[in-house]
């Protein structure tokens, strides 16, 4: 591992960008993006996805565009541009104005998107409360076999919190598609139980989920019909509000009513909550002032 300051890959998470064809202030976004995953642990979701994006030839040109206004709805239009960053634009150009009651915001042809609870905790630092989740690429299969037919589609939840947002977000697979590329990358194996063939046979290796030969199966284990439901569940939703000729975001923001987080840390009695370990690795790396890399992987950043 290369333990590199965080300037430094950040700086060149920008450079990274730009060769997808961002411009400098997009640029800048996805890198803060892909630097948040690290740092809070998710390196499932950073800088490996920089490295992802250019392999699969991906480009990131474009605005977003606001396509309709309605009562109490926006709808927009990614219109070609990384998930990444036009999800982060819709939901800015909402957050400028001050959501009063509740406004669903949609965004289609927007993606990828990566890791949700970065949107999330935006907004909730804003003081509003989002409900945000996000259609794929189906990934995860049936959990009684068959291909890959939904997306992992994430589901994630911000409330505003003193010093620090809640956040919960969740994936419907066993593994993210993120750790099947961080898999690959590293030359592990998958989890046991987290991915199989059409005939429901096992796989541990991510080449076969890379490769469309194995889907990822949904979480849940003897319950996995459950995280097949609410992975249908999303996609349903998606396609309801954003069309089917594409992946989207769906947001709900809303201005809260009242503070349910305390009373539930109390009921914890010191257990963890979700979302703790990712503020308090951010916070221990902020304050180590490196991210730690694998050795490839920087080898790759840093070069021309």
């Amino acid at each position: 591992m290369s333990s590199v300051p965080i300037a430094e890959v950040r700086s060149r998470l920008e450079e990274r960008a730009a060769q997808l064809g961002l411009d400098a202030p997009d640029a800048a976004l996805l890198a803060d993006q892909l630097l948040d995953a690290e740092l809070c642990g998710a390196s499932s979701h950073g800088v490996e996805r920089m490295r992802w994006m250019h392999q699969r030839g991906r480009r990131g040109g474009g605005q977003v565009r606001l396509i309709e206004r309605g009562d109490g709805i926006a709808r927009y239009d990614g219109a070609g541009t990384l998930g990444f960053v036009s999800l982060a634009r819709a939901l800015d150009a909402e957050l400028a104005e001050p959501v009063t009651g509740a406004r669903l915001v949609t965004t289609s042809h927007c993606f990828p998107t990566g890791r949700l609870g970065y949107f999330a905790e935006r907004a909730a630092r804003s003081g509003v409360v989002c409900l945000l989740t996000a259609t794929s690429v189906p990934r995860i299969m049936h959990h009684d076999g068959g291909p890959p037919i939904v997306g992992t589609n994430p589901f994630c939840l911000g409330l505003p919190g003193d010093p620090d947002p809640t956040v919960v977000d969740v994936s419907m697979g066993r593994v993210t598609f993120g750790g099947v590329l961080a898999a690959d990358a590293a030359g592990d194996r998958l989890p046991e139980r987290s991915a199989a063939h059409s005939d429901g046979t096992e796989t541990r290796d991510p080449r076969d989920v890379l490769e469309d030969r194995a889907g990822i199966l949904p979480m849940g284990a003897d319950q996995a019909y459950k995280g097949f439901a609410l992975a249908l569940l999303v996609d349903l939703l998606g396609g309801s509000l954003l069309g089917t000729d594409g992946y989207g975001a769906v947001a709900l923001l809303a201005r809260p009513q009242a503070e349910p987080v305390a009373g539930l840390r109390s009921a914890l009695e010191g257990r963890r909550m979700p979302g703790d370990g990712t503020m308090a690795r951010r916070a221990a790396a902020t304050a180590r002032g490196t991210v730690d890399l694998p050795d490839d992987l920087w080898e790759w950043l840093a070069s021309r």
